[in-house]
């Protein structure tokens, strides 16, 4: 049997609001958790925005524009080049999802593995095409898709041939229980015979444990050091003690899973199903002679002392050869 390992991605996205340094410091909290993979967001603002573009929340103190933020987040090739060498220093992988084709181009400079498709860049087939053309693995997010866009999309990128995944989402930040959207998993591995992830803005570790115990073979998730911190995502995602809490459930939900338990395998209770079991026992002095009823027995522990409390009604209607005493084991011996 092929054992299960989850990939587990913590997502920065713009959590580092700009700073170089934070977004080393993200780095380094995370390799401390365990995960797999940390995913950032390649934003270049001329390639990607425009002064029509609205704040999806309204949460900035010293952003004018959604374009103001989007160049405040910007870095540039030298230090994403430093960010992805800080990752696999700590033995990490470094994801970044882009979300215009120069942020692909630059990507592509500083050399990654897989690219992650935001929810809402699913349809852009322009960038898609550009990703599929490196011949590099996929990760497709579908946050705001149906399953006949997800199938368009998936159609698009399938003569390229590259390793796709795809990971259920919910674009509301917080999601909440009725939004998660578990059975979409199942769904999925069934439509379409990928990886399936979940990604996750919970804010919980509930839902990303659920989503392991239904088979998802990716996990992502968004990071943040205090969830009161400025930003539009915070709200939405895992601090370091909710992210080491997580990864340690998942890897004891894989040790589960990786070692299927037997039911009809039960020779190692031998033992105990003696010291739990129960004999019969009688609960009153009983005369030579007595006709045993329900009402004259009682099970005691441990098994084997006497008759076995699961066949009390093979005593049921026998008559005693013997007195005996209120609380005495009930024998084969005992009985005509």
């Amino acid at each position: 049997m092929h054992n299960k390992e989850t990939f587990i991605i913590a997502e920065i996205a713009q959590a580092h609001e700009g700073s170089l340094g934070i977004a080393h410091s993200y780095i380094d909290a995370l390799a401390k958790t365990g995960v797999n993979a940390v995913k950032f967001q390649t934003h270049i603002a001329d390639a990607e925005s425009s002064e029509y573009e609205n704040f999806r929340i309204n949460f900035s103190y010293e952003d004018v524009t959604r374009f103001d933020y989007w160049k405040r987040m910007e870095f540039t090739i030298e230090q994403w080049d430093g960010l992805k060498n800080h990752c696999h220093d700590l033995g990490i992988e470094f994801i970044s999802s882009p979300f215009s084709c120069a942020a692909v181009d630059l990507l592509e400079k500083i050399g990654v593995n897989k690219y992650k498709i935001g929810s809402g860049e699913t349809m852009n087939y322009l960038m898609l095409q550009k990703i599929a053309e490196t011949g590099k693995d996929i990760l497709l997010s579908s946050g705001m898709s149906s399953f006949s866009e997800i199938d368009e999309t998936l159609n698009f990128l399938k003569p390229f041939k590259n390793k796709i995944s795809l990971f259920q989402c919910t674009t509301e930040y917080p999601t909440t229980p009725d939004t998660w959207g578990l059975n979409i998993i199942s769904e999925m591995k069934s439509k379409y015979q990928l990886p399936i992830g979940f990604s996750d803005h919970s804010s919980d570790i509930y839902a990303p444990l659920a989503a392991v115990t239904l088979g998802v073979d990716l996990l992502e998730f968004h990071a943040v050091f205090h969830k009161d911190i400025f930003g539009p995502d915070a709200k939405a995602s895992l601090n370091m003690e909710q992210i080491a809490q997580l990864v340690n459930g998942v890897k004891d939900i894989e040790k589960s899973i990786n070692n299927p338990v037997d039911k009809n395998d039960n020779l190692k209770y031998a033992s105990n199903k003696i010291l739990f079991g129960k004999s019969l026992a009688l609960n009153k002095d009983l005369e030579s002679g007595h006709i045993i009823k329900i009402e004259d027995l009682e099970s005691k522990k441990p098994a084997g002392k006497g008759i076995s409390a699961k066949e009390f009604q093979s005593v049921i209607g026998k008559k005693l050869n013997k007195s005996l005493r209120k609380l005495e084991f009930l024998t084969n011996n005992d009985i005509e």
